[in-house]
């Protein structure tokens, strides 16, 4: 058995300990918001949080998640009260299709935790995912104002 917590719920998986922890998160526990796209860890789509640092789940076997946090999109906010990348990204209309948009969300999620301020720099050295639609401008530009909306709630 190998026992983490999932957005504050613990969990004993009994599944291969090399499967990556994506399919554990999507298949054995049930949460289809972290997506599945190049399963190289290059591109970003399936990013969490474990022990509040951004992960690719698609490459990550669950063995290495025993005993750990895991932080996934269901996590961080509620539709009634989303979390401020959340309203921002909402804000400034960032997802096109929106498949890839939950990976972008953690990563930027992690990025305002220990950058509150970014500068465009920043974001382009930070956020290293990639969308097929080409929504960078307004990813930044939302990471922009999430940055803002924190200030503001000071």
């Amino acid at each position: 058995m190998i026992e983490f917590k999932v957005n504050g719920k613990s969990y004993s998986i009994d599944d291969d300990p090399d499967t990556p922890l994506l399919w554990v998160l999507r298949d054995s526990i049930g949460l289809k918001g972290t997506k599945f796209s190049c399963g190289r860890s290059f591109c970003g789509a399936c990013s969490i949080h474990v022990d509040n640092e951004v992960v690719r789940s698609c490459s990550f076997p669950v063995k290495y998640a025993e005993g750990k946090s895991i932080t996934t999109i269901e996590g961080i906010g509620t539709e009634e009260k989303p979390h401020v990348v959340q309203k921002a990204w909402i804000e400034e209309q960032v997802p096109q299709c929106g498949y890839c948009q939950s990976g972008f969300i953690m990563s930027a999620v992690r990025l305002l935790d220990i950058n509150p301020n970014p500068t465009d720099e920043d974001i382009n050295n930070s956020i290293t995912n990639l969308c097929r639609c080409g929504t960078y401008y307004r990813v930044r530009k939302a990471i922009h104002l999430a940055s803002e909306m924190n200030k503001q709630s000071e």
